[in-house]
């Protein structure tokens, strides 16, 4: 089995979450982080805090972190690349990366409590 760690932009959770729930994928987390990494950071403007209170400089500034979602899930071997295909296809464009999916091995996976193991406790009931 594999473990896919996707990064996105968080827009596109719903999207992603839906190409997993169609492979019957059962269980995932989401988190939103804030990362850096090849995507192009946009410009933002740039505040200053006094207090409970922020107040615009009138200058801009590009943040060396950007937020962005992850989500993490395991899927059977079986379905693993036609998912990542999916993905890859179905969300952002061709022009600009929107994110990447990290694939890892799994060896092993146990259903705490009911003592069941194996790709069978991956997908939905």
């Amino acid at each position: 089995m594999k473990e896919l760690s996707i990064y996105l932009l968080s827009g596109a959770v719903p999207a992603a979450t839906e190409i997993l729930r169609k492979h019957g994928i059962g269980g995932l987390a989401f988190y939103e982080i804030y990362c850096a990494g090849r995507t192009r950071r946009h410009e933002i403007p740039e505040l200053i805090f006094r207090g409970a209170r922020a107040y615009q400089t009138g200058r801009r500034i590009t943040p060396e972190f950007e937020k962005r979602a992850k989500i993490e899930t395991f899927v059977p071997d079986s379905s693993a690349e036609e998912i990542v295909d999916e993905l890859i296809s179905s969300i952002g464009s061709d022009s600009e990366p929107s994110g990447m999916v990290f694939v890892k091995e799994v060896s092993e996976v146990y259903e705490i409590g009911s003592r069941q193991c194996g790709e069978a406790i991956l997908t939905s009931k």
